[in-house]
């Protein structure tokens, strides 16, 4: 017997998303950008995806109160080009935003980028979600008032659901001021070196807002720094002096540079590849500034999370062939061979770390998740509570439940 091709519907308003889980029977996908379709466990089949791409747009937007209200299908490019308009930004910058990624999608995944060293992930800038359960209830949570409040936080519960809890419809984010002015320093070097470097800098008074060491072959430190106009000059001169006569300045298209490789997306003009090669030493190329990407014909990408000391001794312990690594934050992006997966997730795990499979050949059967947390009976009793019959996102979190 030939099973029908699932329903795909396309709600464009919270009502109607409401209607699509209430008018529909089985298992139930969520689908956005489709930029994070391949990350976590592999989706059972569904009788039916609810499409949130129509429902995007600003809902309202509060340039005093810096937050603003969005549809959860709003691609964050988008939303960043009208917030910019009043020089203000959500301050996110997530790889897979230049492919044109959700805020939904980013909420769900619990996406961040390396600025979340300063001002955190989705988990810190969301400040309110609307949310629909499988019985049709909406649920609200938090605001456009930034508190704190007591009981249950569904704002912080999505984050990092997969969509397992229900659709998220709408968001409400915190925002910040576009800088003045950035710049990127670079230092090459092997992870250890790295890392005696970050423990000097997180220690010194120039707040860097990101750091990544970078590797598909010895390695490269990069240093973002943001600030005024005036002032960004003599803090850049500093972080030189601190890295040693080595380091050298690359400016803000370096940067764009990394982040658009990282993306697996086309790259600044040539221009900036040109500066990236010129301000190097000789030898190098643009394309050394990379870091962990797409998996390839026999390789997986793993995103793993520990404190941030023990992150580059557990990286020289791993088969990567490709890193992208926040020494600060504790995070980071590997590319490992297929075979390899189980034992990443073993080796994580071991160091009170967290792994989950963000990319693989489709044809790899490899887990996507480490050994179960010890929450997992308290996410198990949320996920009967608010999905009771386990209709939504059937096997992104196989096999924990």
């Amino acid at each position: 017997m030939t099973r029908a091709a699932p329903t795909t519907l396309r709600p464009t308003s919270a009502k109607e998303v409401r209607d699509a889980v209430l008018d529909t029977t089985g298992r139930l996908a969520i689908s956005g950008a489709g930029t994070a379709h391949r990350w976590a466990g592999r989706p059972a089949e569904p009788d039916a995806t609810i499409d949130l791409t129509a429902l995007s747009g600003v809902i309202a937007h509060n340039p005093g109160d810096m937050t603003v209200s969005v549809h959860a299908g709003t691609p964050v490019r988008d939303l960043q080009e009208q917030l910019a308009e009043h020089g203000q930004r959500l301050a996110l910058d997530a790889a897979r935003i230049d492919r044109g990624a959700t805020v939904g999608g980013l909420v769900a995944t619990a996406d961040a980028g390396p600025s979340a060293l300063v001002y955190g992930g989705l988990r810190d800038l969301v400040i309110g979600t609307t949310t629909v359960l499988a019985d049709g209830t909406m649920v609200r949570s938090g605001g456009h008032v930034i508190k704190n409040v007591a009981g249950y936080d569904m704002a912080k519960l999505m984050h990092g659901s997969y969509g397992t809890f229900g659709p998220l419809v709408e968001v409400v984010l915190r925002l910040h001021p576009v800088p003045k002015a950035t710049t990127c320093v670079a230092l090459d070097g092997p992870v250890d070196a790295a890392a005696a470097h970050v423990q000097r800098l997180m220690a010194s008074p120039l707040e860097p807002v990101a750091v990544e060491w970078i590797s598909d072959g010895d390695g490269t430190l990069l240093v973002r720094l943001e600030g005024g106009a005036g002032t960004l000059p003599a803090r850049t001169r500093r972080l030189l002096d601190l890295l040693g006569p080595e380091a050298r300045e690359i400016g803000p298209q370096g940067w764009a540079e990394h982040a658009a490789l990282t993306a697996g997306t086309p790259g600044p003009p040539d221009s900036a590849r040109a500066a990236v090669a010129a301000t190097g030493p000789a030898g190098t190329s643009a394309t050394a500034v990379t870091g962990a990407g797409a998996a390839g014909p026999q390789g997986a990408v793993v995103r793993i999370g520990c404190a941030p000391t023990r992150l580059a001794p557990l990286l020289a312990t791993l088969p990567t062939t490709a890193v992208t690594a926040g020494l600060a934050t504790g995070v980071a992006t590997v590319t490992v061979p297929g075979a390899a997966v189980a034992e990443v997730h073993d080796a994580v795990a071991a160091v009170g770390g967290t792994s989950v499979l963000r990319d693989r050949p489709d044809t790899l059967d490899a887990p996507a998740w480490g050994p179960p947390p010890s929450a997992l009976a308290l996410l198990v009793a949320v996920k009967k509570q608010l999905d009771p019959a386990a209709r939504f996102a059937a096997g992104r979190f196989d096999p924990w439940m």
